[in-house]
């Protein structure tokens, strides 16, 4: 009898030893009914060329990404219609959050307002996962423009109507909305010539073939340090430690006008569960603590981090699509 007690004790122990196993499998793996994720291969959708600043910061983030989630991460360049193509494709995905999309502000904060009708809804069909950077702007003038200040501009403006042009990448971008709202705020005349790119517009504002424009201040430094352009203002919140002589655009009096920094930011499809976007998004954070990421990826490139939660970064996106659609109303732009 002793030996059965003892034989069906340690049975039992064996027992609770093999529960206590598969509920330690449990807990480290998904809850019951839940399946793991990612359960197949990410795509991220950058909706520019190859190359671009875009571009660069999700392939670096694909590549990180992959390895943690022990899942290819792929990144597909889906260009056309001012990035419309490539968005899109991302809101009309299933909504599981294996199809990503890394964009710039325009497409999010512009585009509604500047289309009559998208094959989308910015707002309901793209769910914000984090803003990963920012790109302050500058107001630039060449040297031989006899203005230090936005002022001395707009008085130099309304003495020479007509005289003084900008560069810009075409209606609705950073640099019209910046210009023609300063032509509504105070009257001057000045002419809009539009660029295929920023590229072409600082070679354009170098050469003197415009007068001003609005260029991100990682490209524009080196070129003010070479005296071939001058800095009038910045667009961002605080002035920056590398030009701390140049006001933002609140402090020169023109916060209305102030179409803000330019940002590239990480998105699912909207109606992805919340669990895979904090998901995503503490793995992107994560990755972004990395020094030798900083460095690489954002510091190198001139880009401020971010890297916001998803209800902070949806709380930005709704201030600023109300500023962009004012500035939008107010200076008439519509999509080229």
């Amino acid at each position: 009898m002793r030996q059965a007690s003892t034989a069906a004790a340690q049975g039992r122990r064996r027992w609770l030893a093999a529960c206590a196993a598969a509920l330690g499998v449990a807990a480290a793996g998904p809850a019951m009914g839940q399946p793991a994720w990612p359960a197949r291969p990410v795509r991220i959708v950058v909706p520019y060329a190859p190359g671009g600043g875009v571009d660069v910061i999700a392939r670096a983030l694909a590549e990180r990404l992959g390895q943690k989630w022990g899942r290819p991460v792929i990144v597909e360049n889906k260009l056309g219609a001012a990035s419309i193509i490539g968005a899109d494709a991302v809101a009309k995905a299933a909504p599981d959050g294996h199809t990503l999309l890394v964009t710039s502000e325009s497409t999010i904060t512009s585009n509604p307002f500047l289309y009559d009708k998208l094959p989308y809804d910015a707002v309901r069909d793209l769910a914000p996962i984090s803003q990963l950077v920012s790109l302050p702007q500058m107001v630039l003038a060449h040297p031989s423009v006899k203005a230090a200040t936005l002022d001395e501009l707009v008085a130099l403006a309304k003495a020479r109507p007509n005289e003084l042009n900008y560069a810009s990448m075409g209606s609705g971008s950073l640099p019209h909305l910046l210009f023609e709202g300063l032509r509504h705020k105070t009257g001057i005349r000045i002419t809009q010539v539009p660029y295929k790119g920023i590229m072409p517009a600082v070679t354009a504002l170098i050469g003197g073939e415009v007068q001003l424009a609005m260029v991100g201040a990682a490209i524009a430094e080196p070129h003010i340090r070479a005296g071939k352009m001058k800095p009038l203002a910045i667009a961002r919140a605080s002035r920056l430690a590398s030009e701390p002589d140049v006001p933002t655009l609140a402090e020169a009096g023109y916060a209305d006008v102030d179409p803000r920094e330019s940002w590239f930011g990480l998105f699912a499809t909207g109606g992805t569960p919340d669990a895979v976007i904090q998901r995503i998004h503490a793995d992107v954070k994560a990755i972004a603590a990395d020094p030798e990421f900083q460095q690489r990826f954002v510091a190198a490139r001139g880009f401020d981090p971010v890297f916001s939660a998803p209800a902070e970064f949806a709380a930005a996106l709704r201030d600023e699509m109300r500023h962009k659609e004012r500035l939008i109303r107010l200076t008439g732009a519509k999509a080229d």
